[in-house]
Order: C-alpha cells, then sequence, then structure tokens
C-alpha cells in the first residue's frame, strides 16, 4: 500500500491541485473567447462547484483537529494529522476559497453591479467566512509545531460556524430579503 504521508504523496496532491488550477484556467479562457452571456451558466456553475468545495474543507477541518488534539505531539499520529490538514488546507480549501471569490466577484460585478443590500450583507459574511478559513489556517500550522491551542469543546463550537455562516449566505443569495 502506497504512503500518503510521504513527500512523493504531496507532489502528487501538488500536482493535481495544478490540474484543477489550469482546467479553470481552461474555462476562464474560453468565456473570454465566447462571451460572458454564453458562459454565465458555466461560470456560475463553476462558483457554486468551488463554494461547495471550500465548505467541504470548512466543514471538515475542525473535525481533523479534534482528532489531532487527543494525539501525544509528535506521534505518529499527530504528524499524519498535521498532513491531512495541510492537505486539506493547501489543495482543496485555498484554491476553493481563491476560485469562490474571484467567480463571485465577477458575477457581483457584472450580473449585480455591487448592488444590493443583500449582495453587500453576503460580500460580508463571506468576507468572515474568509476569517474563519485564515483562522484555520493558523490553527494548522500551530497543530503542525506540536502547540494544541484550544481544546476539543472549542473545536465542536467552531465546526458550527461556518455551517451559520453558510446558512446565512444561502438565504441572502436566494431569497434576497432586502
Amino acid at each position: 500500500m502506497e504512503r500518503q504521508t510521504g513527500a512523493a504523496a504531496g507532489r502528487k496532491a501538488a500536482a493535481k491541485a495544478g490540474m484543477a488550477v489550469l482546467f479553470f484556467g481552461a474555462i476562464a479562457l474560453a468565456i473570454a473567447v465566447f462571451g460572458a452571456d454564453a458562459a454565465y451558466p458555466w461560470i456560475k456553475a463553476l462558483h457554486v462547484i468551488a463554494v461547495i468545495s471550500w465548505m467541504a474543507g470548512m466543514l471538515y477541518m475542525p473535525r481533523l483537529f479534534i482528532y489531532h488534539g487527543d494525539c501525544e505531539p509528535g506521534s505518529d499520529q499527530a504528524r499524519t494529522f498535521s498532513v491531512m490538514e495541510e492537505r486539506l488546507l493547501k489543495v482543496i480549501m485555498g484554491p476553493a476559497m481563491v476560485v469562490s471569490w474571484l467567480l463571485g466577484l465577477y458575477i457581483a460585478w457584472t450580473v449585480f453591479g455591487f448592488q444590493g443590500g443583500w449582495l453587500h450583507a453576503k460580500l460580508a459574511t463571506v468576507l468572515a467566512l474568509s476569517g474563519v478559513h485564515g483562522f484555520f489556517a493558523k490553527s494548522v500550522r500551530s497543530f503542525g509545531r506540536g502547540e494544541y491551542v484550544r481544546d476539543a469543546r472549542f473545536w465542536r463550537l467552531m465546526n458550527e460556524v461556518p455551517t451559520l455562516l453558510m446558512i446565512v449566505i444561502v438565504i441572502l443569495v436566494i431569497v434576497k430579503p432586502f
């Protein structure tokens, strides 16, 4: 069985992430060539795919922190969790967040002209979600150094923050209450 924690596996994961970036770049090029109107459904679909990928990572990361916190710092199990957390952050969450922001801002600008109270509230909520992402990234580095800065109860509560922000964002986008 192939090890998933070595440098080779990391290079393989990075190559896959690079392929994903190239895929999205090709889509962006196609959008430029065929025009925004024809591309809008594709842009929106890719935005939703990126958001789902980002949210999957945002919902899973605190669970990894809970399990990681149960390990002895420096143990094989702790190192495995560190690798998992780092790859989740760098290979899935980071690129998905960037694509979500880029396509979301494109839609906000071209479709809505950055107008509407609901859109401003959504952007503020996505900014808050990005702040949580940044906190998770800082925590990945702390756990990687063997510094377990919070307990399992804290991470169980933090697991709910992305969920609540996601609920607010979906309601703002679908209902457009103001």
